[in-house]
């Protein structure tokens, strides 16, 4: 039934009013499958809006490209120059979403990229130990991390970085949280 109303609809709009309808974008297909202007529905009883998975997976995939920028610069100056702008001008774009899990998953992941930035900021493992010293971690759990041969993005999602560099910390350097984000557009908006 779908098929013959999409079709009878296409010839009309194409026919009658002369437009062209894009075969590629016009399907038959259930509605939490489809999305439209980065949007698209849950397949619940009663459906939500949310933001696609193709949105998120376009959207990681910009943000490491700004990462990737961020390396070898102050991380305060890079957070509030590049990154700010951009997480602000997404969340106000998915303003209308009704569902958050998204938003604090990307928060996670964008705090672990930072974290990662800074472990390999850091370079040497005697560097990496004073630098965990410093924000609270005891020696032997300092120099345990810093000299366990693992990789950056391992030792960006370990517990000693996550004890070392809060959320609160990254709040400090003023990263734009999208879930409080979210919060503070859903009071304001009118």
């Amino acid at each position: 039934a779908g098929h013959r109303v999409i079709a009878s609809v296409t010839a009309w709009l194409e026919k009658r009013l002369r437009l062209k309808v894009n075969t590629a974008k016009s399907a038959v297909a259930r509605p939490w499958t489809r999305t439209f202007l980065g949007y698209s529905v849950t397949a619940n009883r009663k459906a939500k809006l949310r933001v696609s998975p193709e949105s998120v997976k376009r959207f990681r995939k910009n943000l490491k490209q700004h990462l990737r920028r961020g390396r070898g610069r102050n991380l305060k100056r890079f957070i509030e120059e590049e990154l700010n702008p951009v997480l602000r001008g997404w969340v106000n774009y998915f303003r209308a979403s009704e569902t958050r899990g998204i938003f604090d998953e990307l928060d996670q992941w964008i705090r672990r990229r930072l974290r990662n930035i800074l472990w390999r900021q850091w370079k040497r493992p005697r560097t990496r130990r004073k630098k965990l010293m410093r924000r609270g971690l005891s020696e032997e759990t300092a120099s345990t991390s810093a000299y366990n041969g693992r990789g950056a993005w391992w030792n960006s999602g370990a517990s000693h970085m996550n004890r070392a560099l809060k959320k609160k910390d990254f709040d400090f350097l003023g990263l734009v949280n999208l879930q409080e984000r979210m919060h503070f557009l859903e009071k304001t908006s009118f």
